[in-house]
């Protein structure tokens, strides 16, 4: 397959230099010195699965200069969605797919009003990895994609793009409720990402704390009051699954505190912001998630000026 990774960053490096490992005719577009590093020496994966080392694939900034795809692995940030899927034009077609690898749960509604749903597969990834240096991905757990459809329409472009991944030692699973399994996502990164930015913690100090565990829970009450806005019910026994998971995390650091530690934007937006936003027309509250959203919104802004 011809395939683009538009934001090749951590995810989307790990998971293009498992395609360009597989034989498919990758191009990874990025910016910045991450980009200006794999021009120079490639990309290079570093991890318990085996090292990756990619060197015969195009490297650019430039959508103009990828041509048609047949699949785009859309891994760039929430807050860059409406900017990045302008730029696909040059490399779409009638028969395109979009594979959205991003946090949040309304980035596909975002890319279908320019694309339609017909060509977008929404996906969750759960993946433990990070930018060890500028071309260099560390890869440290995970690694799994759950996507599915928006629509009713054809399954068998998901199913050979399902086949596509399984080819490259990428698991994958099709789910028919797609917006279930994002809303199941938020549910662990709205408390767990903006918790570690906040206190600097990270996943056992987060889990050992009997407050911040209480603080996370409340936190997930209201995620679950959001979802039911969109129709999707998240049981309560999640929440004792989300902390179980975050228990047999260790030291792990949770995305959004990576991006504050490399004063990279934060995803706040996506995370809380969405809440407050759902909850705001019921008239229910979201205290917590409307804390967390102000704190981080100006944590975001100081990033922002300083990069400015």
């Amino acid at each position: 397959m011809h395939i683009a990774v538009m934001g090749a960053g951590a995810v989307g490096g790990y998971f293009g230099a498992r395609l360009a490992s597989a034989g498919h005719d990758v191009v990874f577009i990025a910016r910045g010195r991450h980009l200006e590093a794999m021009r120079r020496e490639g990309l290079r994966v570093i991890s318990p699965a085996g090292d990756l080392r990619v060197q015969n694939a195009r490297f650019t900034a430039d959508t103009n200069d990828v041509g048609i795809v047949d699949l785009i692995l859309f891994c760039v940030k929430s807050y860059d969605t409406e900017s990045a899927v302008a730029s696909l034009r040059p490399m779409m077609s009638d028969d395109s797919v979009i594979l959205s690898l991003q946090n949040g749960i309304d980035n596909p509604e975002k890319i279908a009003r320019l694309w339609g749903q017909q060509q977008i597969l929404p996906g969750v990834v759960y993946i433990g990895t990070g930018i060890d240096s500028p071309g260099v991905v560390r890869h440290s757990a995970g690694g799994k994609i759950i996507f599915g459809r928006l629509d009713s329409g054809a399954v068998a472009t998901a199913k050979s793009i399902a086949q596509t991944l399984i080819g490259a030692d990428i698991p994958c699973e099709l789910d028919r409720d797609i917006q279930k399994v994002q809303w199941t996502k938020l549910l662990w990164n709205a408390p767990f990402c903006a918790i570690s930015c906040l206190t600097r913690a990270n996943m056992r100090e987060i889990v050992e704390s009997e407050a911040l565990t209480n603080l996370a829970l409340d936190c997930m009450a209201e995620v679950q009051a959001a979802a039911l806005t969109r129709a999707v019910d998240l049981p309560r026994q999640l929440f004792d699954q989300a902390i179980t998971f975050s228990k047999g995390l260790g030291e792990f650091k949770p995305s959004m505190l990576q991006d504050l530690e490399a004063r990279k934007p934060l995803e706040y937006e996506a995370f809380n912001g969405i809440v407050v936003k759902l909850l705001r027309p019921t008239g229910k509250s979201a205290p917590i998630n409307q804390t967390f959203y102000a704190t981080l919104q100006c944590l975001d802004q100081g990033i922002r000026e300083e990069a400015g």
